[in-house]
């Protein structure tokens, strides 16, 4: 430095000239040479000379220069520095002819002695430049200035320029002044003159003030508001200090118009630029301790913080603190702190620093996210020494200050614990051994916890469930076990520890024991599992194992069982069964088993005891003993003889009983060394392998032969022998049913069951033993399985399509003949193993063969297809198809399998119906679910046959469980759909085999029966619809003079009302036969609605009946007692209408939603489902019951003699009065419907249809007759109306009579010949003149009633 002790101050002036000359600026006092840059030429290098800058632009340029001043003392400072301030700027330039203006003068950098150094600084706003701090040594106190921002203090100037630069970029100061002049709504809208005009003068006035702040470029007046007028305006510069904008202020209301009257201390200054604003952690997780840091070069401690959401100024608090200081004497520091931060403090906050005009302020958003830790919530760890890992990890990646592992429990068993915070996640190692949880504590559970805390406070804690489980300690039964064949035994395995995922059994070979033969059981403190035999065979010999697992850990115990070799009872065949043996002849019995032992053999006989000799005969062995009749002391007497096996083990079997009948020897007729000796016609049962059937290589025949003595030689009567092969394979299915392992023998046995059958096809279809042979070892084999496969699947059908061959099916006929339930028992068995079909894979499996096909899907998770097969059999052009949708599929559980089988000849070998009337001719189609249903599960088929033209149809299932459980078709839940020519579509709400039985019970549409009911029903409903408008018609046009008392008034009510109800009725009726084609409804919600207003209306019909009964009876009864007109009306129309309405709407709404409302053939109450008939037959019987009694009452109440009358005269009275009620009150009251009742079940004769269809198509007949025109007063009503010559007379003489005058007067020929009908002739009179007025009265209403 040249003047190291002198004080200097550097100062940049910014000129602005229009001239074309040079412009030389010359200062003496400058120490450094003058720099003079053009505005815009910043890249340049700058250069300390002095400088002359020539322009050839006429237009005015503006320039930068940077001065130096020295000075001797540091007093001399401040003066140049207030005079500078003081200046009014633009300053005019004093050169002639140049037209020069210096525009502002500011301070940049100032240097003073420190010591021996000189410091030099920038002012307010100017900073070293950051290649100067780079390269220069810095003032000590300074030194520790925030990173990032440029120095302000180096020791010594540059030895190069520049001086302290301008800090920062341009910014956008957002301004606004008050102007205290009235607010006009005009400066709302941008486009008006005055608007313009304001906005003018203020973007003038404020240019030339503001043109002196540092890197100015342009003003904006963006908006005018009331509160006198306020202006908002922008300015676009480099952040000015506050002299310079007090400054600029003051120029501005200089520079405007004193009409406008700016209020100097209404400036307001906004910035955004300067605030930098963020938040400690970056990742804040709740619980977090945050803290928000604002920063500004601002030096003031006036800072404020605030709350978006809360809309609210932050204090301090217990969960929120702010402290604000300036560092260094550099920048402005205030922080917020959030303490225990929740996601509730989640959102935007704002750091808002006032210094005098000046705000300054920003905004940051904070997200709290919750704290996620990731574990297996529950594990088993087993007490043997074997390391088990817990781990845990945090989701969100933080850094974190430690992660702890605790735990809580009745026992305590530490582990090891391996962090690695960079990774999030925490190993806790658990390796406890049989002391640290005896068996006391077995199953029980610790808590172990892993906590996580961040760095910043937040923390987070995962807990799992560590059930800890000893090694199980097993007890087994200790007592031996030695049992002999066909004896039960139990073992019991106990466990002290209940928890295990698998126990089962296995023998010492490891043949793993089939499921059904034991159970396990899992109690609080300890487990235990229970084998059972209930018949010992040889196989259970051995060693078995008790075996619990958990885990990967096994506890096994051991016991070993001894069976003695025994035959079992239904193993030892014996010869005879039967024999009759002359008390002086003399018989050979024997009992034979499979295997040679040391069995101990006597034969009994009463009490009496005999020795047996033992023969083999290859495998079989033989005990035999030749009864002679003379070693015993009684004859002519039936004994049982059986052998009893005692073996080794002194256990003892006793065989199935020979029963013997000892006769006189005059009395045998038949004779044979073979079958024995026999009475006439006695019959008796030898087994087929002691008879003269030849044996065979294969091993014993098997069945039986039924022989008959005839004359005096032995007919075989019956032949169920069974070949050998078959009968071979049925005794080893009777072992395998026994047998340990036989789960997995099956598959073998199926195979073998398979060809053997196929082998033997020819000789089944002429041994009805062999098939039935056969149906049981299918039936035997069933129970076996909990899973059948593909393959076994195939030899199951393949079986069954041999026995259900057309050759075979003339066998059928004998269990036919024989009403066994064969044909049932194989229907079942098949059912069985469908049931436990499961497909490899997702593939839908099939198995075709002409007399049996199977179709079959796996049910897939989320949504299922749709579940659809057909089958045909083209050899008995029968086909079908089953569909299943969507909707019931969702119900299954994933991964079950829906198996359909179809055949088309076992309908000739299913029984008939109940009645034995109805018969199947169709496919029977099989569909099963390999899991339970729990919910209605819906199906439908369709059967397909061209027999089924003028059959009535019905859709049933093969219900097991009928006829003493031999089975028999049932319909209930299943009608039919729809109904084609040559096909049938059926639905049901459950799963079986299905079919459609064919009845000609009731007329089929195309007989003669039924014609003739259809005519009968047609014209008599021609009739009852005019005859009920004709009655209708009549009742009008006498209404008003036959309802002149209250009694014919109410009387008339219901014959309106029941002619009306018949009439609705009989039209619906109609409408009901047009939309139903007998099959299948042609319009479901049509039917639906016929049947509910038939049944409605026709209970209508009833109970108006029955109102007008009680309408009677009570005038009869209550003489004496009298109901206004009003009362009656609304207890008439209420049980004529209200009472049917109830009924009708109870009905449909319990039996629609499940479909079974009607009929399948008829739009009508269902029958056969649901009984809904019952809501019309149990109104119409009690009505029915109710108007009998009331018929009984009123003619007994006619019968009462009255006062004054002579016993003949009254004799003849009553009798009248009774032909009368019966004349009238039967058809009337609606006794005729009683003929229907016989209808309603199932095989009534066709006598009671056509009665009934007469009687009730001609009612509205009835109706009009007897309820109408029979009526007197109608009569006369009809005559005033229709006054005729030939009638005056009669009608002059019938008024003249008065009150007295008989109700059924001769003087009408309609009444007389009516009359006539009852056999009397003459008049009548019903009481007398001497009767009382009010008898009289009430007398003649009840009467009029009738009419």
């Amino acid at each position: 430095m040249r003047f190291p002790r002198r004080t200097a101050l550097c100062f940049m002036i910014m000129v602005v000239h229009s001239s074309q000359a040079t412009l030389n600026l010359n200062l003496e006092s400058v120490v450094h040479p003058l720099i003079l840059r053009e505005h815009g030429l910043a890249e340049e290098d700058p250069l300390r000379q002095k400088r002359a800058v020539a322009t050839n632009s006429a237009a005015a340029e503006e320039h930068t220069v940077d001065t130096e001043i020295g000075f001797e003392n540091t007093s001399f400072l401040e003066p140049p520095k207030a005079h500078l301030n003081s200046l009014s700027f633009p300053l005019q330039g004093n050169s002639a002819g140049q037209a020069t203006h210096i525009l502002s003068v500011a301070v940049t950098t100032v240097c003073r002695p420190s010591g021996n150094e000189i410091w030099c600084s920038g002012e307010t706003g100017y900073k070293w430049p950051q290649e100067k701090c780079l390269h220069s040594i810095t003032c000590p106190e300074h030194d520790s200035s925030l990173t990032g921002h440029r120095c302000s203090c180096l020791k010594g100037l540059p030895s190069k320029g520049p001086f302290c630069q301008l800090q920062g970029a341009d910014v956008t100061l957002r301004m606004s002044v008050r102007l205290d002049v009235g607010f006009q709504e005009e400066l709302r809208n941008s486009s008006s003159a005055l608007y313009r005009s304001y906005k003018t003068d203020l973007e003038t006035a404020f240019r030339k003030g503001y043109s002196i702040l540092p890197g100015f470029k342009l003003v904006t007046v963006t908006e005018f508001r009331p509160g006198s007028v306020v202006v908002d305006y922008e300015i676009k510069t480099m952040t000015p200090s506050l002299e310079l904008m007090h400054r600029a202020n003051e120029q501005v209301g200089k520079n405007l118009n004193h009409t406008y009257k700016v209020d100097d201390n209404s400036f307001h200054v906004v910035n955004n630029n300067e605030t930098k604003l963020f938040a400690e952690p970056k990742t804040i997780l709740e619980g977090d301790t945050v803290t928000v840091v604002c920063e500004n070069e601002i030096l003031s401690t006036n800072v404020s913080w605030y709350d978006v959401k809360m809309g609210s100024k932050i204090q301090n608090s217990s969960r929120f603190s702010v402290n604000t200081s300036v560092l260094n004497n550099m920048t402005s520091v205030s922080h917020l702190i959030i303490y225990n931060v929740t996601r509730g403090d989640a959102g935007e906050y704002i750091c808002k620093l006032t210094l005098d005009i000046f705000e300054y302020w920003a905004k940051i958003k904070i997200d709290v996210k919750p704290m996620h830790i990731s574990a297996k919530e529950e594990t088993k760890v087993m007490c043997d020494n074997n390391p088990v890992f817990l781990n845990c990890c945090s989701v969100t990646n933080v850094s974190w200050s430690a992660i702890e592992w605790k735990q809580e429990g009745k026992i305590s068993i530490p582990g090891n614990t391996e962090t690695d915070l960079g990774s999030s996640c925490s190993r806790y190692t658990l390796k406890a051994d049989g002391t640290q949880c005896p068996s006391g504590s077995a199953g029980t559970t610790v808590i172990y916890t892993c906590e996580f805390t961040s760095t910043h406070g937040a923390r987070g804690s995962k807990n799992i469930e560590v059930t800890f489980t000893s090694v199980a300690n097993l007890t087994i039964t200790p007592d031996p076990i030695s049992v002999s064949e066909g004896q039960n035994f139990s073992i019991k395995c106990s466990s002290d520890v209940s928890n295990y995922d698998e126990v089962y059994w296995n023998t010492s070979a490891g043949i793993k024991i089939y499921q059904r033969f034991y159970t396990a059981r899992r109690y609080p403190d300890k487990a235990e599992s229970v084998l059972t035999v209930k018949t010992a065979t040889r196989e259970w010999n051995g060693t078995y194992r008790c075996i619990f697992r958990y885990k990967s850990s096994y506890s096994v115990v051991t016991k070993d069982v001894t069976v003695h070799p025994l035959p079992l009872e239904t193993s030892i065949v014996v010869d005879p069964l039967e024999a009759t043996v002359s008390c002086k002849g003399s018989h050979r019995f024997q009992c034979c088993v499979e295997e040679d032992e040391d069995y101990r053999v006597t034969f009994q006989m009463e009490s009496i005891i005999f020795p047996a000799a033992k023969e083999v005969n290859g495998k079989q062995v033989c005990y035999k003993y030749n009864f002679k009749a003379s070693s015993v002391p009684w004859c002519s007497q039936k004994v049982d003889v059986f052998c009893r096996f005692t073996n080794t083990a002194n256990n003892s079997v006793q065989s199935p009983s020979m029963k013997v009948h000892l006769v006189p020897e005059e009395n045998i007729a038949c004779q044979d060394p073979i079958i024995g000796a026999g009475e006439p016609e006695k019959v008796v049962q030898k087994l087929c392998q002691f008879s003269d059937i030849p044996s065979s290589p294969a091993g014993p025949t098997g069945g039986i032969l039924t022989y008959k003595c005839v004359g005096s030689q032995w007919k075989v009567k019956r032949n169920d022998c069974i070949f050998a092969p078959i009968n071979s394979l049925l005794q080893l299915a009777k072992a395998l049913i026994k047998s340990p392992s036989q789960d997995q023998k099956l598959p073998k046995f199926l195979k073998n069951l398979s060809i053997s059958t196929g082998k033997v096809q020819n000789e089944v279809k002429s041994s009805p033993g062999s098939l039935g042979a056969i149906i049981s070892i299918l039936d035997l084999l069933s129970t076996v399985p909990n899973q059948v496969n593909s393959d076994m699947m195939k030899h199951v059908l393949s079986t069954v399509n041999v026995i259900l061959s057309q050759p075979i099916l003339n066998t059928w006929k004998v269990f036919q003949q024989q009403r066994t339930n064969q044909s049932s028992q194989l229907l079942d068995s098949v059912e069985r193993f469908s049931r436990a079909f499961q497909s490899e894979g997702n593939a839908i499996s099939s198995v075709l063969h002409p007399h049996v096909q199977m179709k079959s899907m796996v049910v897939k998770s989320g949504h299922p297809n749709i579940y659809e097969q057909s089958f045909v059999f083209s050899d008995s052009d029968l086909r079908g198809s089953v569909v299943i949708d969507t909707c019931q599929l969702e119900h299954l559980q994933p991964g079950s399998s829906v198996v359909t089988m179809a055949f088309p000849t076992i309908k000739t070998i299913l029984a008939q119906d109940a009645q034995g009337k109805n018969f199947a001719d169709s496919l029977v189609m099989t569909t099963t679910v390999s899991h339970n249903i729990t919910t209605p599960f819906r199906i439908s088929m369709t059967f397909g046959n061209s027999n089924l033209l003028n059959r009535k149809l019905q859709c049933v299932f093969w219900n097991f469980d009928l006829a003493n459980r031999t089975g028999g078709w049932d319909s209930s839940g299943c009608y039919i759909t729809k109904h084609y020519e040559n096909s049938v579509s059926c639905s049901c709400d459950h799963l079986t085999s299905f079919s459609i039985l064919m009845s000609p019970d009731s007329p089929d549409p195309g007989s003669l029966l039924k014609i003739l009911l259809d005519i009968i029903s047609y014209i008599g409903l021609c009739f009852s619809i005019l005859s009920l408008a004709a009655c209708l018609v009549v009742e009008a046009v006498v209404w008003k003079s036959v309802t002149k008392n209250r009694t014919s008034y109410m009387r008339h009510i219901c014959i309106a009302n029941i002619a009306a109800s018949l009439l609705v009725a009989d039209i619906w009726f109609i409408v009901a036969t047009a939309i139903h084609d007998y099959y299948y409804p042609l319009n479901e919600t049509a039917c639906v609605a016929a049947t509910f207003f038939i049944h409605f209306f026709y209970l209508s019909v009833f109970f108006w009946m029955l109102t007008l009964g009680l309408m009677l009876l009570y005038r009869l009864v209550f003489i004496l007692h009298d109901t206004s007109k009003s009362i009656q009306k609304t207890i008439a129309f209420s049980l004529g209408y209200g009472c049917p309405l109830v009924i009708s709407i109870i009905t449909v709404a319990a039996t629609q939603p499940q479909e079974v409302y009607m009929r399948k053939n008829a739009c009508w109450l269902n029958w056969e489902d649901t009984k809904a008939l019952l809501a019309f037959v149990i109104p119409a019987l009690i009505i029915v019951v109710v108007n009998v009694t009331t018929t009984v009452v009123v003619i007994t109440k006619i019968l009462r003699p009255s006062i004054g009358d002579k016993p003949s005269k009254q004799e003849k009275n009553s009798l009248f009065q009774i032909s009368k009620s019966i004349g009238v009150l039967t058809p009337l009251l609606g006794l005729t419907w009683g003929f229907g009742l016989a209808t309603v079940f199932q095989g009534s004769n066709a006598v009671f249809h056509i009665v009934f269809t007469l009687l009730n198509a001609f009612q509205g007949l009835f109706i009009l007759l007897f309820g109408c025109l029979w009526d007197q007063k109608v009569q006369e009503a009809l005559l005033n109306k229709f006054s005729l010559s030939r009638w005056s007379s009669q009608h002059s003489k019938s008024t003249s009579l008065g009150s007295s005058t008989p109700v059924f007067s001769m003087s009408s020929p309609l009444s007389r010949r009516f009359n006539n009908l009852f056999g009397k002739t003459g008049t009548y009179n019903v009481s007398t003149p001497e009767t009382t007025s009010s008898s009289f009265e009430n007398t003649s209403s009840a009467y009029s009633l009738l009419n």
